[in-house]
Protein backbone atom coordinates (compact mmCIF):
# COMPACT_ATOMS: atom_id res chain seq x y z
CA UNK A 1 0.00 0.00 0.00
CA UNK A 2 2.51 2.61 0.73
CA UNK A 3 4.53 2.13 -2.40
CA UNK A 4 1.40 2.74 -4.28
CA UNK A 5 0.91 5.75 -2.20
CA UNK A 6 4.87 6.54 -3.40
CA UNK A 7 4.16 5.97 -6.89
CA UNK A 8 0.82 8.06 -6.39
CA UNK A 9 3.08 10.81 -5.16
CA UNK A 10 5.93 10.54 -7.44
CA UNK A 11 3.63 11.06 -10.47
CA UNK A 12 1.38 14.04 -8.97
CA UNK A 13 5.34 15.44 -8.66
CA UNK A 14 5.95 14.91 -12.53
CA UNK A 15 2.52 16.33 -13.15
CA UNK A 16 3.31 19.48 -11.49
CA UNK A 17 6.93 19.98 -12.69
CA UNK A 18 5.53 19.51 -16.34
CA UNK A 19 2.53 22.16 -15.85
CA UNK A 20 5.04 24.55 -14.20
CA UNK A 21 7.75 24.19 -17.12
CA UNK A 22 4.93 24.76 -20.07
CA UNK A 23 3.73 27.77 -17.94
CA UNK A 24 7.22 28.92 -17.51
CA UNK A 25 7.84 29.12 -21.65
CA UNK A 26 4.38 30.92 -21.98
CA UNK A 27 5.63 33.93 -19.67
CA UNK A 28 9.62 33.96 -21.40
CA UNK A 29 9.01 36.83 -23.50
CA UNK A 30 10.70 36.02 -27.01
CA UNK A 31 14.54 37.09 -28.41
CA UNK A 32 13.49 40.27 -30.57
CA UNK A 33 14.38 39.14 -34.41
CA UNK A 34 17.34 40.93 -35.66
CA UNK A 35 18.55 42.36 -39.31
CA UNK A 36 22.01 43.90 -40.17
CA UNK A 37 21.29 46.43 -42.51
CA UNK A 38 24.06 48.31 -44.27
CA UNK A 39 24.26 52.10 -44.95
CA UNK A 40 26.34 54.86 -46.56
CA UNK A 41 27.48 57.42 -44.10
CA UNK A 42 25.33 60.79 -44.03
CA UNK A 43 21.44 61.00 -44.93
CA UNK A 44 20.82 57.12 -45.48
CA UNK A 45 22.46 56.34 -41.54
CA UNK A 46 20.54 59.63 -40.48
CA UNK A 47 17.16 57.73 -41.70
CA UNK A 48 17.98 54.07 -41.09
CA UNK A 49 18.69 55.13 -36.99
CA UNK A 50 15.34 56.57 -37.04
CA UNK A 51 13.92 53.52 -38.60
CA UNK A 52 15.66 50.99 -35.70
CA UNK A 53 14.26 53.33 -33.09
CA UNK A 54 11.08 52.80 -34.20
CA UNK A 55 11.19 49.41 -35.21
CA UNK A 56 12.83 48.69 -31.68
CA UNK A 57 9.14 49.06 -30.28
CA UNK A 58 8.17 46.25 -32.93
CA UNK A 59 10.45 43.28 -31.65
CA UNK A 60 12.80 43.80 -34.42
CA UNK A 61 16.16 44.52 -33.47
CA UNK A 62 18.35 46.40 -36.17
CA UNK A 63 22.00 46.77 -36.27
CA UNK A 64 23.30 49.72 -38.71
CA UNK A 65 26.54 49.09 -40.45
CA UNK A 66 27.84 52.06 -42.23
CA UNK A 67 29.93 52.42 -45.23
CA UNK A 68 31.81 55.52 -46.59
CA UNK A 69 32.38 54.04 -50.50
CA UNK A 70 30.02 52.27 -52.85
CA UNK A 71 31.01 49.05 -53.05
CA UNK A 72 31.42 46.77 -50.11
CA UNK A 73 27.75 47.38 -48.94
CA UNK A 74 26.55 45.17 -52.17
CA UNK A 75 29.44 43.05 -51.74
CA UNK A 76 28.79 42.15 -48.28
CA UNK A 77 25.34 41.72 -49.05
CA UNK A 78 26.27 39.24 -51.70
CA UNK A 79 27.58 37.30 -49.35
CA UNK A 80 25.53 37.20 -46.17
CA UNK A 81 27.43 39.12 -44.19
CA UNK A 82 24.35 42.32 -44.27
CA UNK A 83 20.59 41.27 -44.50
CA UNK A 84 20.14 44.34 -46.36
CA UNK A 85 21.24 47.53 -47.87
CA UNK A 86 19.75 51.07 -48.49
CA UNK A 87 22.31 53.50 -49.97
CA UNK A 88 22.22 53.18 -53.61
CA UNK A 89 19.64 54.16 -56.67
CA UNK A 90 18.06 51.57 -59.24
CA UNK A 91 20.50 52.21 -61.96
CA UNK A 92 23.70 52.00 -59.87
CA UNK A 93 22.36 48.49 -58.77
CA UNK A 94 21.45 47.38 -61.93
CA UNK A 95 24.99 48.24 -63.39
CA UNK A 96 26.54 46.92 -60.37
CA UNK A 97 25.00 43.74 -60.92
CA UNK A 98 25.74 43.65 -64.81
CA UNK A 99 29.59 44.04 -63.86
CA UNK A 100 29.41 41.71 -60.77
CA UNK A 101 27.20 38.60 -61.76
CA UNK A 102 25.60 39.53 -58.02
CA UNK A 103 22.68 37.86 -57.56
CA UNK A 104 20.61 40.89 -56.18
CA UNK A 105 17.48 42.68 -56.24
CA UNK A 106 15.08 45.77 -55.35
CA UNK A 107 13.04 45.52 -52.51
CA UNK A 108 11.24 49.03 -52.04
CA UNK A 109 12.11 52.21 -52.88
CA UNK A 110 13.01 54.47 -50.25
CA UNK A 111 14.14 58.09 -51.30
CA UNK A 112 15.78 60.52 -53.51
CA UNK A 113 18.71 62.71 -53.19
CA UNK A 114 18.70 65.44 -55.96
CA UNK A 115 21.95 65.82 -57.37
CA UNK A 116 23.69 69.20 -57.78
CA UNK A 117 26.33 71.16 -59.20
CA UNK A 118 28.59 73.15 -56.83
CA UNK A 119 31.58 75.54 -56.46
CA UNK A 120 34.06 77.47 -55.01
CA UNK A 121 34.61 79.80 -57.33
CA UNK A 122 31.47 80.75 -59.12
CA UNK A 123 27.54 81.10 -58.11
CA UNK A 124 26.14 80.42 -61.02
CA UNK A 125 27.15 78.12 -64.03
CA UNK A 126 26.87 80.90 -66.66
CA UNK A 127 29.97 82.14 -64.96
CA UNK A 128 32.05 78.91 -66.46
CA UNK A 129 34.95 79.83 -68.41
CA UNK A 130 36.02 78.28 -71.50
CA UNK A 131 38.64 75.11 -70.73
CA UNK A 132 37.43 75.00 -67.55
CA UNK A 133 37.87 71.83 -65.35
CA UNK A 134 34.68 70.45 -64.27
CA UNK A 135 34.54 67.30 -62.06
CA UNK A 136 31.71 64.22 -61.21
CA UNK A 137 31.49 61.02 -60.57
CA UNK A 138 33.62 58.08 -62.50
CA UNK A 139 30.46 55.31 -61.77
CA UNK A 140 28.87 54.47 -64.71
CA UNK A 141 25.15 55.82 -63.34
CA UNK A 142 26.36 58.59 -61.22
CA UNK A 143 28.35 59.80 -64.24
CA UNK A 144 25.76 59.35 -66.61
CA UNK A 145 23.48 61.08 -64.35
CA UNK A 146 25.90 64.23 -63.77
CA UNK A 147 26.21 64.27 -67.36
CA UNK A 148 22.32 64.55 -67.78
CA UNK A 149 22.50 67.47 -65.00
CA UNK A 150 25.07 69.27 -67.00
CA UNK A 151 22.47 68.95 -69.69
CA UNK A 152 19.77 70.19 -68.01
CA UNK A 153 22.38 73.20 -67.18
CA UNK A 154 22.67 73.80 -70.73
CA UNK A 155 26.26 73.43 -70.43
CA UNK A 156 26.56 70.80 -72.91
CA UNK A 157 24.50 68.45 -75.57
CA UNK A 158 24.36 64.80 -74.94
CA UNK A 159 24.06 62.13 -78.37
CA UNK A 160 19.90 61.43 -78.63
CA UNK A 161 18.82 58.62 -77.31
CA UNK A 162 21.74 57.67 -74.86
CA UNK A 163 20.12 58.30 -71.40
CA UNK A 164 21.48 56.21 -68.18
CA UNK A 165 24.51 54.71 -70.19
CA UNK A 166 25.73 58.32 -71.05
CA UNK A 167 29.44 58.67 -70.57
CA UNK A 168 31.83 61.74 -71.90
CA UNK A 169 32.00 60.24 -74.74
CA UNK A 170 28.78 61.44 -75.89
CA UNK A 171 29.05 64.84 -75.58
CA UNK A 172 28.08 66.28 -78.71
CA UNK A 173 28.24 69.35 -78.12
CA UNK A 174 30.24 71.52 -75.42
CA UNK A 175 30.12 75.25 -76.52
CA UNK A 176 32.68 76.43 -73.47
CA UNK A 177 34.91 73.49 -74.04
CA UNK A 178 34.48 72.23 -70.36
CA UNK A 179 37.21 69.66 -69.32
CA UNK A 180 35.24 67.15 -67.25
CA UNK A 181 37.29 65.36 -64.75
CA UNK A 182 36.19 61.77 -63.49
CA UNK A 183 36.57 61.54 -60.20
CA UNK A 184 35.51 58.84 -57.16
CA UNK A 185 32.48 60.06 -56.07
CA UNK A 186 33.04 60.48 -52.19
CA UNK A 187 36.59 62.27 -53.03
CA UNK A 188 34.68 65.10 -55.18
CA UNK A 189 34.45 66.96 -52.44
CA UNK A 190 37.41 67.35 -50.88
CA UNK A 191 38.91 67.94 -54.98
CA UNK A 192 36.41 70.86 -55.57
CA UNK A 193 38.85 74.07 -54.59
CA UNK A 194 40.85 72.22 -57.49
CA UNK A 195 37.84 72.56 -60.11
CA UNK A 196 35.88 75.39 -61.38
CA UNK A 197 32.26 73.27 -60.39
CA UNK A 198 31.08 69.37 -60.02
CA UNK A 199 28.35 67.40 -59.92
CA UNK A 200 28.47 65.66 -56.38
CA UNK A 201 26.00 63.53 -54.75
CA UNK A 202 23.93 64.98 -51.85
CA UNK A 203 24.70 62.24 -49.09
CA UNK A 204 28.27 63.87 -49.05
CA UNK A 205 26.95 67.41 -49.35
CA UNK A 206 24.74 66.67 -45.89
CA UNK A 207 27.34 65.04 -44.57
CA UNK A 208 29.67 67.65 -45.03
CA UNK A 209 27.44 69.63 -43.28
CA UNK A 210 26.11 71.94 -46.32
CA UNK A 211 22.50 72.04 -47.74
CA UNK A 212 22.13 70.93 -51.34
CA UNK A 213 19.48 73.66 -51.61
CA UNK A 214 21.42 76.46 -50.41
CA UNK A 215 24.88 75.66 -51.57
CA UNK A 216 24.23 74.33 -55.13
CA UNK A 217 24.64 76.63 -58.24
CA UNK A 218 22.53 74.08 -59.95
CA UNK A 219 20.42 71.41 -58.71
CA UNK A 220 18.36 68.36 -60.50
CA UNK A 221 14.48 68.99 -59.76
CA UNK A 222 12.35 66.72 -57.09
CA UNK A 223 10.69 64.57 -59.72
CA UNK A 224 14.25 63.29 -60.34
CA UNK A 225 13.57 59.80 -61.45
CA UNK A 226 16.94 58.16 -59.35
CA UNK A 227 14.99 57.09 -56.68
CA UNK A 228 16.63 55.14 -54.14
CA UNK A 229 16.45 51.30 -53.30
CA UNK A 230 16.42 49.03 -50.56
CA UNK A 231 18.32 45.95 -51.90
CA UNK A 232 17.80 42.43 -50.70
CA UNK A 233 19.32 38.75 -52.31
CA UNK A 234 17.50 37.20 -55.15
CA UNK A 235 14.69 34.86 -53.86
CA UNK A 236 14.82 36.80 -50.36
CA UNK A 237 11.97 39.13 -51.41
CA UNK A 238 9.07 37.89 -49.50
CA UNK A 239 10.92 37.12 -46.32
CA UNK A 240 8.05 38.55 -43.65
CA UNK A 241 10.74 40.24 -41.83
CA UNK A 242 11.70 41.93 -44.37
CA UNK A 243 8.58 43.18 -45.25
CA UNK A 244 7.99 44.10 -41.39
CA UNK A 245 11.00 46.16 -42.23
CA UNK A 246 9.81 47.88 -45.32
CA UNK A 247 7.06 48.83 -43.96
CA UNK A 248 8.30 50.69 -40.99
CA UNK A 249 10.93 52.40 -43.39
CA UNK A 250 7.73 53.79 -45.57
CA UNK A 251 5.71 54.84 -42.47
CA UNK A 252 4.40 57.53 -41.80
CA UNK A 253 6.72 58.11 -38.80
CA UNK A 254 10.10 58.27 -41.34
CA UNK A 255 8.29 60.09 -43.89
CA UNK A 256 7.63 63.00 -40.74
CA UNK A 257 11.68 62.66 -39.61
CA UNK A 258 12.83 62.89 -43.26
CA UNK A 259 10.35 66.14 -44.11
CA UNK A 260 11.26 68.09 -40.71
CA UNK A 261 15.15 66.90 -40.34
CA UNK A 262 16.64 66.36 -43.84
CA UNK A 263 13.63 69.21 -45.26
CA UNK A 264 13.80 69.49 -48.95
CA UNK A 265 17.03 68.13 -49.78
CA UNK A 266 15.67 64.56 -49.18
CA UNK A 267 12.65 63.51 -51.01
CA UNK A 268 10.31 60.66 -49.72
CA UNK A 269 8.74 58.04 -52.35
CA UNK A 270 5.42 57.00 -50.61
Amino acid sequence: MMKKHIFIIAIILLLVVAVTGCGSKKTTPEAPAKLKVGVTAGPHEQIMNKVKELAKKEGLDIEVVVFNEYVQPNIQLAEKVLDLNSFQHGPYLENFIKERGLKLVKLADTVTFPMGIYSQKIKNVNELKAGDKVGLPNDPTNEARALQLFEKANLIKLKEGVGNKATVRDIVENPKNLVFVELEAPIILRTLPDLAAAAINTNFIIQAGKSPVQDSIFIEPKDSPWVNIIAVRQGEENNPLYQKFVKIYRSEEVKQFINEKLKDSVVPSW
